[in-house]
């Protein structure tokens, strides 16, 4: 697999590919083409894929059917739908789905530039914040059940004396249990440890 941030293009016209293809090569994306939302599919030598720019009138698999299957299975790929004039309401209720964003032809080379940067960009975060929780995944996972219990008061906001008496532990034991969450958690504070729980509970949301 290589490992540089590529476009997948996905469209059954063979000139709209090969000026998409050629417009990326300028700006130094590299790019791969795809005349099939199956032949996408039966790639068996993906690239690292930052955004695709995809059809959305297409034969066989359309790119609205292709932008569902990619969702159903969480591929984390932005979508920008390359559109005709009557297919933008779908691109609307697409965005609403979570596709990126759409581009009407004939659209403008900045434009499409602009566009590509941004959900390469897009990406590139969503991908950091993936590996950052998988991090804290795998910090939660070094805890024992008790420091669990313990990290789930603490987060409350709860003093030592109350987490004792809720679990039934003396206050001395409680504070052994603080300092090994904060130290498996890697937290520097209590207000740290509430946004890396609050992080894996998904109630950060993306700004």
């Amino acid at each position: 697999m290589n490992h540089q941030p590529t476009v997948g293009i996905i469209d059954d016209d063979e000139a709209i590919r090969e000026s998409l293809r050629l417009l990326l090569f300028a700006a130094g994306i590299r790019s791969r083409s795809y005349d099939s939302a199956n032949a996408f599919l039966a790639d068996k030598d993906m690239p690292d894929i930052a955004c695709i720019l995809l059809d959305i009138r297409m034969p066989g698999m359309d790119g609205l059917d292709l932008f569902q299957r990619l969702r159903q299975e969480k591929a984390p790929y932005p979508v920008i739908f390359i559109t005709g004039h009557g297919d933008i309401p779908l691109a609307v209720a697409a965005i609403k789905q979570g596709a990126f964003d759409f581009l009407t032809k004939p659209f403008r080379e900045g434009e499409l530039l602009d566009r590509v940067q941004a959900a390469m960009g897009y990406f590139q975060t969503v991908c950091e914040q993936m590996r950052s929780l998988q991090t804290l995944k795998e910090r939660v996972a070094s805890c024992t059940p008790r420091e669990l219990e313990v990290m789930h008061l603490m987060v409350q906001g709860l003093p030592n004396k109350r987490i004792a008496d809720d679990l039934h532990i003396s206050p001395r034991t409680v504070e052994i249990h603080r300092a090994h969450v904060l130290e498996k958690m890697q937290a520097d504070s209590l207000p740290d440890l509430v946004r890396m729980v609050a992080a894996l509970q998904g109630q950060v949301t993306q700004s």
